[in-house]
């Protein structure tokens, strides 16, 4: 496997100055004072100004015939219009919060994050890393797919394997499907369908060395969590995913749930992988799904390698999970008025 590049660090962002400004004019007309306008500056980010009156710079001479000599004419203020909140950079927002995530030496970790509300999304990172468990949502997806493709619904066989596939991470149970759906073949082929573009599914029997990124990982989320708009399969096969997603066994249900703060499947529906490495003893840790914090969904994915034990490795992508989340948790609902 091609090693995953360094982990990056976020560049701080710089702040822009505001600037208040307030303006005062006195117009005479003919030497007369024909009344005081008060015009009012308002700072915008980057020293731009937008000023507002409702009377105009200048005083017409019926006016200033018809207004005593003297006499105080005061412009009415004009309303302000709402300014459109400043784009948001969510990829480097990603980034400033991963930095406060210890990673080890020589471990790496990439992360992408989808809010379903609002469609904004963040990504960090684009290295292929070993997939391990986590494909089995992916050879899931793709024999319901081909089911679909046949107009027929799962065996009772298939069903069996699918539920401890899932529910259970079994081995024995994965490889049966993966062997139904045409091993790394008909993985791809799905994939090509499901939008990912940078997964290549393992050689014989080793669909746990499929290679993915964090991206294809949230794009194949949106597959099992969206709707007919956005994805292949239908809203009966995605429902079926959901719910075993949704029952992970006790003792599996680390990982990206970490974000929602919930102890049971009602606030996430996950899969997750880990995998040692026989020749380095390192961990392949994995974990991806949906969470739902203060009432928002979120599809999570988080990819890692080089972890020493498989403590550190799940540690390290809960507190990724929980970071990715609260980007959008700082970002949710917010407007600018002025």
């Amino acid at each position: 496997m091609p090693s995953p590049g360094a982990r990056r660090r976020a560049r701080p962002s710089g702040r822009r100055p505001l600037v208040h400004v307030a303006l005062a004019a006195l117009v005479l007309v003919g030497g007369t004072a024909a009344g005081t306008v008060f015009m009012r500056a308002r700072a915008l980010e980057g020293g731009s100004l937008a000023v507002s009156s409702a009377a105009s710079s200048s005083v017409s001479p019926s006016a200033s015939a018809s207004t005593a000599p003297g006499a105080d004419a005061v412009a009415e203020e004009a309303s302000v219009e709402p300014v459109a909140a400043p784009e948001v950079d969510h990829d480097e927002l990603l980034a400033a919060a991963l930095a406060d995530v210890p990673v080890e030496d020589g471990a790496a970790v990439s992360v992408a994050v989808l809010d379903l509300a609002s469609g904004d999304s963040a990504g960090y990172g684009d290295a292929r890393f070993d997939t391990a468990s986590i494909v089995k949502t992916d050879i899931l997806a793709a024999l319901l797919l081909q089911a679909q493709d046949a107009g027929r619904r799962l065996t009772a066989q298939e069903k069996a394997y699918a539920a401890t596939m899932i529910r259970d991470s079994d081995n024995v149970s994965a490889t049966a499907l993966w062997k139904a759906i045409g091993q790394a073949d008909g993985l791809d082929a799905a994939n090509a369908r499901f939008g990912l573009t940078d997964t290549e599914g393992g050689d014989g029997l080793y669909w746990g060395l499929t290679q993915t990124t964090a991206a294809d990982q949230l794009a194949l989320l949106r597959q099992v969590f969206g709707d007919d708009d956005t994805s292949e399969l239908s809203a009966a096969s995605r429902a079926y995913v959901q719910e075993l997603m949704g029952r992970i066994a006790e003792g599996q249900d680390w990982g990206v749930s970490a974000a929602s703060g919930a102890t049971s499947g009602s606030g996430f529906a996950l899969k997750n992988g880990w995998l040692p490495r026989t020749a380095t003893g390192l961990w392949d840790i994995n974990s991806v799904g949906r969470v739902t914090v203060d009432g928002r969904e979120y599809l999570v994915a988080v990819v890692s390698d080089g972890n020493t034990t498989k403590a550190k490795g799940i540690a390290l992508v809960e507190a990724a999970a929980r970071a990715a989340v609260s980007v959008f948790g700082a970002t949710a609902g917010a407007t600018t008025t002025s």
